[in-house]
């Protein structure tokens, strides 16, 4: 076991909801209990309180009593005070009918003074690639150049090619939206970004076009708590592989933090102020582009680290900063009239 110490719960938060669509398959479901939700809710315990999943159809919001919601997690009462809600936005294939209910639902928590780690407008950057790199333009390391290509109905008569004049081939084609490196493909020409957009339109996916910096690209993987970089995860594809994902056969290992990622952080801190957040870089193999921002960015186990120390320390980290930010958003709100009532409470 992990010979850190537990600390102690020193707010009122008890319970963290991360509300994630209830569309996994039984095979997937097997695998990340094992990779890391069953280690976030033993984290969550030693220090003191619960982490539990939760579909957005799991949550009930009784409006009855104007300024004065009741709100509900699988029938259970839950408050402002002792529960906060993680709301990053997920956008995979299988998991498309549930996009809008997951974004209306951070939004009605929001308005209800529930503290939320990633705001509905964080969320939405973070889940699209072009919307992550415009919010973070100034960023000290450039962000890679992209083009993002809608692929509706229209997407036979190449009208998105008038953007396409600037980019080198070969080039990635990837979803703006998705994550695991998933869809991740090489375009060696014009003709091959067609037939790759001609098939993301049976799907409705919006998808980026980036150059493509070379084999053996390196990525990594900052894990930002509380405005400061903390870890890296260092990932590097199979040889002849575009993917570093470990799904894909990247080799991960935690590294500490570059010296020159190190510097840069600080803007990312400035420019989203939220207390976790991971911030991704690719590295050609003589300079770092800034490449994709996750607002819940995994934090996986590593071959050669039995024990998991490192995952377990970076997710002790995280939920600590967690509930540091949660005791000063409610003492933030301790002087206004209150925004809900217990369901015991008469009207």
């Amino acid at each position: 076991m992990d010979p850190t110490p537990t600390r102690p719960a020193t707010g009122p938060l008890r319970r963290m909801c991360w509300i994630f669509p209830d569309r996994e398959s039984t095979r997937s479901t097997a695998s990340w209990h094992a990779m890391f939700w069953d280690l976030y809710a033993e984290v969550a315990e030693e220090l003191g309180m619960s982490w539990t999943r939760h579909s957005p159809d799991a949550v009930t919001v009784d409006g009855t009593t104007p300024g004065r919601p009741r709100v509900y997690v699988d029938d259970e009462p839950v408050t402002p005070e002792d529960t906060l809600f993680i709301t990053a936005l997920y956008s995979l294939p299988y998991q498309q009918m549930d996009v809008f209910n997951q974004y209306a639902l951070s939004a009605v928590l929001q308005e209800a003074g529930f503290y939320l780690p990633f705001p509905p407008a964080i969320s939405l950057i973070g889940n699209d690639k072009t919307a992550t790199l415009l919010h973070l333009g100034g960023s000290p390391i450039p962000p890679i150049p992209t083009v993002r290509v809608g692929t509706g109905r229209d997407v036979s008569r190449h009208l998105y090619e008038v953007a396409l004049g600037n980019m080198t081939y070969p080039a990635v084609v990837k979803p703006a939206g998705w994550c695991g490196g998933g869809g991740i493909n090489l375009a060696r020409s014009a003709g091959d970004i067609r037939g790759l957009t001609s098939l993301a339109q049976g799907g409705d996916t919006t998808l980026v076009v980036q150059p493509y910096l070379g084999d053996g690209t390196v990525d990594y993987r900052v894990y930002v708590i509380d405005g400061s970089p903390h870890t890296v995860l260092k990932r590097t594809p199979e040889p002849g592989s575009a993917v570093s994902n470990a799904s894909h056969g990247g080799r991960l290992e935690y590294e500490p933090v570059p010296e020159e990622l190190a510097k840069a952080t600080a803007y990312f801190a400035e420019r989203l102020r939220i207390p976790f957040f991971c911030v991704d870089f690719l590295h050609d193999g003589q300079r770092f582009w800034f490449s994709e921002l996750e607002p819940d960015g995994v934090i996986p186990a590593v071959p050669g680290d039995p024990h998991r120390t490192v995952q377990r320390d970076i997710t002790r980290a995280r939920f600590t900063a967690y509930r540091d930010a949660h005791a000063r958003h409610v003492a933030a709100a301790g002087d206004r009239a209150p925004l809900h009532i217990s369901p015991t409470e008469t009207s």
